[in-house]
């Protein structure tokens, strides 16, 4: 069974600056703790359509497809077919005007196929979040 998790930051720049470095898929190995290689299989007119991830982290691999829907105030995606660990995964980034800079809304819905108890599971899903919104900060703000 799959379940929500979500959080949220506020990042130094305009929502556009932050779109901008989340469209930028093939990057995401360059600041991105896990991701290997980034290979976008399908463009699209407002960002990338179809993206292929490798990962490794923990002594976990898998290699996974994301269908990505864009729009001017975020981007949201769907896994495209199951892969070696995820069922399934639906996720999503909602940008808004925080005063001077962007408040960066983060949801995952993850289905694995290893069994794990749900404690385990709810953590891991709030460090890969949480951690992706750092990672997100660090790198927005270090282009400005």
């Amino acid at each position: 069974m799959a379940d929500q998790a979500s959080s949220s930051i506020t990042i130094d720049a305009s929502p556009e600056e932050v779109l901008a470095v989340i469209r930028d898929v093939e990057q995401y190995p360059t600041w991105t703790n896990g991701i290997s290689r980034a290979t976008i299989a399908e463009p699209g007119a407002d960002g990338p359509a179809k993206v292929t991830f490798t990962m490794s982290q923990s002594g976990l691999s898998d290699e996974y497809t994301l269908d990505y829907t864009w729009a001017a105030d975020g981007v949201s995606w769907t896994l495209a077919e199951p892969s070696k660990l995820q069922k399934s995964q639906k996720g999503s980034y909602a940008l808004s005007s925080d005063g001077s800079g962007t408040k960066v809304v983060y949801l995952l819905t993850m289905d694995i196929k290893m069994p794990m108890i749900g404690l385990m599971k709810r953590k891991a899903e709030k460090i890969i979040i949480d951690t992706a919104l750092k990672e997100l900060k660090k790198r927005v703000e270090s282009l400005r």
